[in-house]
C-alpha cells in the first residue's frame, strides 16, 4: 500500500512525514523545500505479532508495511505547472490513497503561502488543482474516444459513457470518486485512468502542541465537516508532537503519550484510518521460522490470500487450516487449539477474517 502525503507548503506535511517514517526528509520554512518525493516504508503496528512470536519462539517477526510518499507542497496553478506542479501531480497518480495535511494552527513565525490560515480555503486550493488536472486528462480521452465511436468503433462505448459522467462531475465541482462505477469493465477503465480525485482521502488536521487535549476547535470542526460531506476520513494530530515522540525510545514514548493524554500516535491513527478507508485487514502466519502479517482486502477468499504469500500457493490451493488469533492465544498452542476443535479446515470459498492464523496446503 502506497500513501501520498500532500498539502500546501508550510502546513506541517514534511514534519509529519519525518515523524511517522523517521526518514529525515528535509523540512524548512519556505515553499518547495521538497522537490523530489521522499519515500519511507513504515511497519504497521500489530501487538498480535509479538504475542505470537513468544508463543512460537519464532526467529523472525515481519509486520505488514505501508509506503508513505512525501509529495512537494502544491500551490494554486499546479495543474498548469505552477510551482513545478505537473511533476508533483504525476507523483500523486502513483499512490493508492492521499493523506491531505491541513494547517489548523496560528504561528506568525511559520509563513503561510497565502498569507493567512484558512483550512477550508487551503483544502479547496489543492482539490481544485487535482480536479483541473483530472478534467484536462478526462476531456482529452472523452473527445478522442467519442470521435472513434462515431466512426464505428463500438469497443469504446463504455469508456465514452464513463468519461462523460466523470467529466460532468468534475465540471460540477465533484471528485471522480463521487461517480458510480457500473460493472467490471468500468472498474478497469477507472483504474487505468489513474485519476487524482478518484483516490480516497484522509484529511489530517494539524494542530499546535498547545491544542493537544483541546482538539475540538473551530478550524478542526470545519475540516471534519468538510470530510464528512465528501465521504472522506478526518483525523486530528500535532505534527510537532509526533516529531518529538519519534525521537524517544518505546518506554519514554509511552510515558510522554500518557502525560499528554494521547492514546494513539499519529502513525497509529493514520494506519487505522488508511486500512478502514481502503477496506483492508491482516491475516497472520506463524511458525518457528517466522511470524508474519499479510495485508489483504476485506472479502478476500482463501486461495487469493494464499496467493499473497506466493502465486504457487493460489494456483495449487487445496485447503487452509484456520484458527482465530484469540482462540489460538487462549488455547496456548496450535496443537491445543486443534484438540479443542478450534482449528477449522476451510476450502476455496472461505472468506478470510481479520486475525485469522492460517496454514495453507497446496499442490506444487
Amino acid at each position: 500500500m502506497k500513501i501520498g502525503v500532500v498539502g500546501l507548503p508550510n502546513v506541517g506535511k514534511s514534519t509529519l512525514f519525518n515523524a511517522i517514517t523517521n526518514a529525515g526528509a528535509e523540512s524548512a520554512n519556505y515553499p518547495f523545500c521538497t522537490i523530489e518525493p521522499n519515500v519511507g516504508i513504515v511497519d504497521v503496528p500489530d501487538a498480535r505479532l509479538e504475542t505470537l512470536g513468544k508463543l512460537y519462539n519464532t526467529q523472525k517477526i515481519t509486520p505488514a508495511s505501508i509506503e508513505f510518499v512525501d509529495i512537494a507542497g502544491l500551490v494554486a496553478g499546479a495543474s498548469k505547472g505552477e510551482g513545478l506542479g505537473n511533476k508533483f501531480l504525476s507523483h500523486i497518480r502513483e499512490v493508492d490513497a492521499i493523506v491531505h495535511v491541513v494547517r489548523c494552527f496560528q504561528n506568525e513565525k511559520i509563513i503561510h503561502v497565502n498569507g493567512s490560515v484558512d483550512p477550508i480555503r487551503d483544502i479547496e486550493i489543492i482539490n481544485l488543482e487535482l480536479a483541473l488536472a483530472d478534467l484536462e486528462q478526462v476531456s482529452k480521452i472523452y473527445e478522442k474516444n467519442a470521435k472513434l465511436v462515431k466512426t464505428g468503433d463500438k469497443s469504446l462505448i463504455q469508456s465514452v459513457n464513463l468519461t462523460e459522467r466523470i467529466k460532468n462531475a468534475l465540471e460540477n465541482n465533484l471528485p471522480a470518486r463521487s461517480v458510480t462505477i457500473e460493472g467490471e469493465e468500468e472498474v478497469k477503465i477507472m483504474k487505468n485512468l489513474q485519476l487524482l480525485t478518484a483516490k480516497p482521502v484522509i484529511y489530517v488536521a494539524n494542530i499546535s502542541e498547545d491544542d493537544i487535549g483541546k482538539e475540538d476547535n473551530d478550524m478542526v470542526r470545519k475540516v471534519k465537516d468538510y470530510a464528512q460531506k465528501e465521504g472522506a476520513k478526518a483525523i486530528v494530530l500535532s505534527a510537532k508532537i509526533e516529531e518529538e515522540l519519534a525521537g524517544l525510545d518505546k518506554e519514554e514514548r509511552e510515558a510522554f503519550k500518557e502525560e499528554l493524554g494521547i492514546k494513539e500516535s499519529g502513525l497509529e491513527k493514520l494506519i487505522s484510518a488508511s486500512y478502514d478507508l481502503l477496506g483492508l485487514m491482516s491475516f497472520l502466519t506463524a511458525g518457528e521460522k517466522e511470524v508474519r502479517a499479510w495485508t489483504i482486502k476485506k472479502g478476500t477468499k482463501a486461495p487469493q490470500a494464499a496467493g499473497k504469500i506466493h502465486t504457487d500457493f493460489e494456483k495449487g490451493f487445496i485447503k487452509a487450516e484456520v484458527v482465530s488469533y484469540s482462540d489460538l492465544i487462549e488455547a496456548g498452542s496450535f496443537l491445543k487449539a486443534k484438540e479443542k476443535g478450534k482449528v477449522r479446515i476451510e476450502g476455496k470459498d472461505y472468506v478470510v477474517q481479520d486475525g485469522d492464523v492460517m496454514l495453507f496446503r497446496f499442490n506444487n
